[in-house]
């Protein structure tokens, strides 16, 4: 029987958040499952920065054994898949649901929703919707950190990959040579990925004031205002850093998927926006922050104290706190509230490394997003 076919279809908002779950997931479609998969993307420079093979002029093109077409208007007449795949509620383009309405057998239809730690996901994953227009019925489909939820995404062989990387010690010093950056022997790394964030700069002084040293590690284009602001105008190029008291600024180069999995997994913590990377972080069992994209009325708090919420279950009550704080201030934006809620959090940072462990041990007895989404639309097929 010839494979079965997916379209996964991506409007790029968050620049590297939905490309980066959705060419993720797709990758794992095809590798485990066997299935051939279409990335329907409406921002190839955006994939290209992380998935450096993708051609960002070429129209259609094949990468890691899935079809990447660029999704513009007109629409391309095509062939209908077995299941469309619709991430984060981009809207699939009006001539694609007609044809899906013509069709005497339509393609099951998903609605890959983002991740959240809210109680309420559990009762909305899986459920129909009935289009008021069309003859077709799209399912939210949820990721999540409990059974009742799709799960979350995790290739095979994830914490394997990962064990062995941090037992060999070498492996640490061939990615901070390939990344120009001098080793961090007798401190702590800190890999920077954020939204802009107005207090940055009072905590680069909290670091440059550290009683240890402190390796920042920036990919280019990230938290450029504040990085002009504290450096004077002297922003590092990549594969260059910057010194000022116990703190070092080194820049990279804006990384692969799966070569920024292997910086994630050699710092002591990591600091993380969007849901890819957010996933990512935790695989690694290290401690990290979740820099969250801000919503009106603080909807975003919401996400993260719900987050919290699991995820500190089982850490010690006072570490719990310091972590807590330390999460909120970061994502407050104030110009001081990180640097003051840093001391704390770094004196716990072995038992939130400790109890990384613990959550991913409870996350790897649910099953991986993608096998999840096969046999939910295998069910329907």
């Amino acid at each position: 029987m010839p494979a079965q076919r997916y379209d996964v279809f991506c409007k790029v908002v968050d620049n590297y958040g939905d490309a980066g779950v959705s060419w993720r997931l797709a990758r794992q479609l095809v590798r485990e499952h066997d299935l051939a998969v279409t990335l329907w993307i409406d921002a190839l420079a955006s994939l290209a920065k992380i998935a450096p093979r993708v051609d960002a002029l070429r129209d259609d093109q094949v990468l890691a054994g899935v079809r990447i077409r660029m999704w513009k208007e007109p629409f391309a007449e095509v062939e209908l898949p077995d299941v469309v795949v619709e991430a984060f509620g981009c809207e699939l383009p009006q001539a694609y649901l007609d044809a899906m309405a013509a069709a005497s057998r339509p393609p099951v239809w998903i609605n890959l929703e983002y991740l959240s730690a809210e109680p309420w996901v559990e009762s909305a994953h899986g459920l129909p919707s009935p289009q008021p227009r069309l003859p077709l019925t799209r399912y939210f489909f949820f990721p999540g950190f409990t059974p009742r939820t799709g799960g979350l995404l995790r290739e095979a062989g994830l914490i394997e990959a990962y064990e062995h990387a941090r037992s060999q010690p070498a492996a640490r010093d061939v990615l901070w040579k390939a990344l120009g950056i001098a080793d961090p022997s007798d401190g702590i790394a800190v890999s920077l990925f954020c939204y802009a964030n107005h207090g940055l700069t009072s905590l680069f002084d909290a670091w440059a004031e550290s009683d240890e040293p402190i390796l920042c590690i920036v990919p280019e284009g990230v938290a450029t205002a504040a990085l002009d602001a504290w450096t004077g105008g002297n922003v590092p190029h990549a594969k260059q850093s910057l010194t000022r008291g116990r703190l070092t600024l080194a820049t990279i180069p804006f990384l692969a998927q799966d070569e920024y999995d292997r910086l994630l997994w050699h710092c002591d913590v990591n600091v993380v926006r969007g849901e890819d990377s957010f996933v990512r972080a935790q695989w690694t069992t290290r401690p990290f922050v979740w820099h969250i994209y801000p919503q009106a009325d603080d909807a975003h708090r919401v996400k993260i104290e719900e987050f919290l919420r699991r995820y500190e279950v089982g850490l010690d009550e006072e570490v719990a706190q310091r972590a807590s704080r330390f999460w909120l201030a970061f994502n407050d934006d104030q110009s001081d509230a990180a640097a003051l809620a840093w001391p704390a959090f770094r004196a716990v940072l072995p038992q939130v490394s400790a109890h990384g462990i613990e959550w991913v041990n409870r996350l790897r007895k649910l099953p991986d997003l993608a096998s999840e989404l096969v046999d939910f639309c295998n069910d329907r097929l």
